[in-house]
């Protein structure tokens, strides 16, 4: 009996355990899309944002850069390069019930450009404007799950 008790214990502990740290991490996703006033394309993989775009700015252009889905642990930054020369480093910095909050960092060429936090509600993306493209600029999409 003492045994059966110490074991349904510990089975409860390690529950607990691993789904507080299920909890910690927030599956991410970051698209960068080259927006421009050069033609009048749309990616088709950017249907979903479209009207959030097209309101926010005025280009007349989108188009899908890169793509990119990890998943984020509090504290430990993830890194991506949404173009040569451009790095992006983003981190879970706080997690309640329905928000997270990121702070994200944009270099390039060895100079900060973008250093933010925001906060995200489960499903829900924020657009960021970033730096100039050639003839337009890159806009950040940035949504979490969890």
């Amino acid at each position: 009996m003492k045994r059966t008790l110490i074991f349904i214990s510990l089975v409860l502990i390690l529950s607990v355990l691993s789904i507080s740290t299920a909890l910690a991490q927030v599956q991410t996703r970051i698209r960068a899309i080259k927006a421009s006033n050069v033609g009048q394309t749309i990616d088709p993989s950017l249907r979903d944002l479209y009207s959030d775009l097209g309101s926010l700015f005025n280009f007349t252009s989108y188009q899908l850069l890169r793509d990119n889905s990890f998943i984020l642990s509090p504290n430990q930054p993830v890194s991506i390069s949404p173009r040569p020369g451009i790095l992006m480093e983003v981190t879970l910095v706080g997690q309640r019930a329905q928000v997270v909050e990121l702070i994200i960092r944009v270099v390039r060429k060895g100079k900060e450009t973008l250093n933010t936090q925001v906060r995200l509600s489960p499903r829900r993306t924020v657009l960021i404007g970033g730096p100039k493209l050639r003839e337009g600029v890159i806009i950040y999409a940035i949504a979490a799950s969890f």
